[in-house]
């Protein structure tokens, strides 16, 4: 090996190296069992196995902009959401346990859903329901409080409530919520990241 492709071939590996040290600019959603990040980043080998297996294209690889976590498996669910197969080919296709097969759609644990009331539509007066009646676990995991406006004596709130310990985070009430910029209304924060501050981040505010 000469001395150029020498030194090129150290800068790939210190650019790589850096790389990997580097965290990710935000939290990732990952596929469903993957549990704790710690617990998945131990276990994945960036095979690609599980998006392969999924038939909705919704596991992609990380891209090298997300530092130590490119490559591994996330879910963009603005832009295609988990459908929660209730065979869970992604996590059965996972060789290694990164991804376990959850006992039932709710145990995906990918994260919970969040509502910013501020940009609401229905927290606006308006009766929107869309995150309701796409949720795959209508009125398990996502639910509408009716509830007077302050106020005013007729109209009332048509509000979405999300059931923690059922949200199995899949982000289809993400993807189909009719507000934009700068984030959808309601937001899936990833199992084990800080909640205000992923909020924050996804507002742009962080």
């Amino acid at each position: 090996m000469n001395v150029v492709a020498a030194a090129g071939a150290v800068l790939v590996f210190a650019a790589g190296a850096a790389l990997a040290a580097t965290p990710s600019p935000a939290p990732l959603l990952r596929p469903p069992g993957a549990g704790l990040p710690t617990d998945f980043a131990a276990r994945c080998i960036r095979c690609g196995r599980c998006l392969e297996a999924c038939p909705y294209q919704a596991v992609h690889a990380a891209p090298l902009n997300a530092g130590r976590e490119a490559s591994t498996p996330y879910v963009n669910a603005r832009t295609q959401a988990c459908r929660l197969c209730r065979d869970f080919p992604c996590a059965a296709a996972c060789p290694t346990g990164a991804l376990a097969v959850p006992s039932e759609r709710t145990a995906a644990a990918m994260g919970v859903a969040r509502i910013n009331e501020e940009t609401c539509l229905s927290f606006q007066g308006m009766r929107c329901e869309v995150c309701y009646r796409v949720c795959p676990l209508i009125d398990e995991a996502i639910r509408i409080d009716y509830r007077p406006r302050e106020g005013d004596d007729i109209h009332a709130v048509f509000a979405p409530s999300v059931i923690d310990g059922s949200c199995p985070g899949c982000g289809l009430c993400e993807q189909r919520c009719p507000v934009g910029d700068p984030a959808p209304a309601i937001v899936v924060v990833p199992t084990g990241t800080d909640e205000d501050a992923y909020v924050a981040l996804r507002e742009g505010a962080g």
